[in-house]
């Protein structure tokens, strides 16, 4: 009996917990918390969707309350789009925060610049509020997004919803090797400073034409996206020294197409400039890439200079920051930073000098097992099948520094010529163990002349991509060889006497 009792007290107790109602609430008295007070949606291209954005709502009370209205100031005309706890929609009613408890609020938008009143024609800053109303009044969050216009470059859509692509050749079966995009046109072959460019797909120069992109130019990419300059086609970079570090008013930037601050140094947002055989006389100056899988791919050369780089930085890359095979490459006041796999690699042979360039690998986001520079004159094309090309590098007043221990590697096929030297420069490679002590390439004085080994270059900061050295502690200082161009740094800073290797002059470091 007593069992009996103690079920159908327990039963009673279910039953009536099961009646209650645990959504007894207040009318919200308009004592709401928020997370921020006003929401910046940052920056977005017209008809590029934004980010999503958060905003949490408090209840601090005691009581489980209910906010009648929760709503967008312009209503169904707002260009914003809300999901309020789960729930899309643009206006919502009794919205219920339990006691000491909080509710989230997702906020979106897709803008279009030409359809919004009193814009200058580039951007324009959209605004809205969201409206929490109550019978103790009402509260607001501000709502800000920046768009900007920009010019659109894109592959055709056919009616049968396929794409307009391009051909790169063959496989090893014969089937034509097919990637989303566009030749441009003749009028699309200059880019301006007056708005920036945002490609969908590859944008592919024509054989015998060039691309011109003048300086300031603001170059973006969506997922999936590139440039590719076809066989006998150029492409001309024209950046400018500027006035204004921050500001990079001059410099021609390519990047992604996600103008998020939470984006800006996120590797792998689009594919590559890819410089395809044949393709010759390409320039870049003043130039930063970021973002990409590869920064700089640069396939085979004509027997002429194939790239000149002058005063470019390549950062974030997720593969490589500049591939080149069989190039015909010079380089200057460079800096090549954070890479998932080597910041320079000079694959398949090809004909290279660096000058004064910075070649940096402080990559964390993955383990990585290539140096910051790698020199190889073979490529592998089956299991047992490798081809080979004479390679001829060499590197003057540089600095080759990364996070590992080994920063150079030197890859020999001996069935063609593998010539390299270093000269005056500052290199990390670390062997501990001696596994590379009876390989010549790493240990003949011959190939190093002048060098400095395992010496901290004192970057400023790594993570930010500053390579700017310390005065009076850095290991590449005083280093370089008298007379090696550039003559400026690439802070556009007279080099000393003797002068110091890599891309920048040695500075004195502001106090934090």
């Amino acid at each position: 009996m007593k069992y009996l009792y103690t079920v159908a007290v327990l039963a009673c107790l279910v039953l009536w917990s099961s009646c209650r109602n645990d959504f007894e609430t207040v009318s919200s008295s308009g004592n709401l918390e928020f997370s921020r007070d006003t929401v910046y949606l940052d920056t977005v291209f017209t008809n590029i969707g934004s980010s999503t954005y958060n905003l949490k709502v408090y209840n601090r009370s005691d009581e489980d309350i209910s906010v009648p209205s929760v709503r967008l100031a312009e209503g169904e005309a707002s260009n914003y789009r809300l999901n309020v706890d789960g729930i899309p929609g643009k206006a919502f009613e009794d919205v219920q925060i339990l006691a000491k408890d909080s509710i989230f609020i997702f906020i979106e938008t897709t803008l279009d610049i030409n359809n919004l009143p009193n814009g200058d024609n580039t951007q324009f800053l959209y605004t809205d509020q969201l409206l929490f109303e109550g019978g103790g009044g009402s509260q607001q969050v501000e709502l800000v997004t920046l768009v900007q216009d920009a010019v659109f470059l894109f592959p055709e859509l056919f009616p049968d919803g396929t794409t307009e692509t391009l051909n790169l050749g063959m496989d090893g079966e014969g089937n034509d090797v097919l990637i989303e995009g566009f030749f441009l046109e003749d009028s699309e072959l200059t880019f301006t400073n007056e708005k920036p460019y945002v490609i969908y797909g590859y944008a592919a120069v024509p054989p015998e034409k060039t691309l011109t992109v003048e300086a300031g130019a603001r170059v973006h990419f969506h997922r999936d996206s590139g440039i590719l300059v076809a066989n006998t086609g150029s492409m001309k970079v024209n950046g400018e020294p500027s006035t204004d570090p921050e500001a990079m008013e001059n410099e021609v930037i390519f990047e992604g197409d996600r103008l998020e601050p939470s984006f800006s140094d996120i590797p792998g947002q689009w594919g590559t400039i890819w410089l395809t055989a044949g393709s010759t006389n390409n320039e870049f100056r003043y130039t930063t890439i970021k973002n990409g899988i590869v920064g700089i791919l640069m396939d085979s050369n004509d027997g002429d200079e194939t790239l000149r780089l002058e005063n470019v930085q390549i950062y974030n890359s997720a593969n490589v920051g500049l591939l080149s095979r069989t190039g015909n490459v010079y380089g200057e006041n460079m800096v090549i930073n954070n890479s998932g796999q080597a910041s320079l690699a000079c694959s398949y042979g090809g004909t290279y000098t660096f000058n004064h360039c910075t070649f940096a690998n402080y990559w964390t986001n993955s383990f990585r097992t290539f140096p910051s520079v790698q020199l190889d004159n073979v490529l592998q094309v089956s299991e047992t099948e490798f081809l080979t090309e004479p390679l001829n590098a060499t590197f003057n007043n540089c600095i080759i520094y990364g996070n590992e221990q080994r920063e150079i590697g030197l890859i020999e096929d001996d069935r063609d010529a593998f010539v390299f030297s270093f000269n005056n420069s500052l290199i990390r490679f670390e062997d501990p163990t001696g596994e590379f002590a009876d390989d010549e390439n790493y240990n003949n004085p011959a190939f190093y002349p002048g060098c400095v080994f395992n010496e901290d270059p004192v970057f400023q900061n790594t993570e930010l991509n500053n390579f700017n050295i310390e005065l009076g502690t850095s290991g590449a200082e005083n280093i370089g060889a008298a007379g090696v161009p550039p003559l400026f740094d690439l802070n556009e800073t007279p080099r000393d006497t003797p002068a110091d290797a890599g891309a920048y002059e040695a500075i004195v470091f502001p106090e934090d």
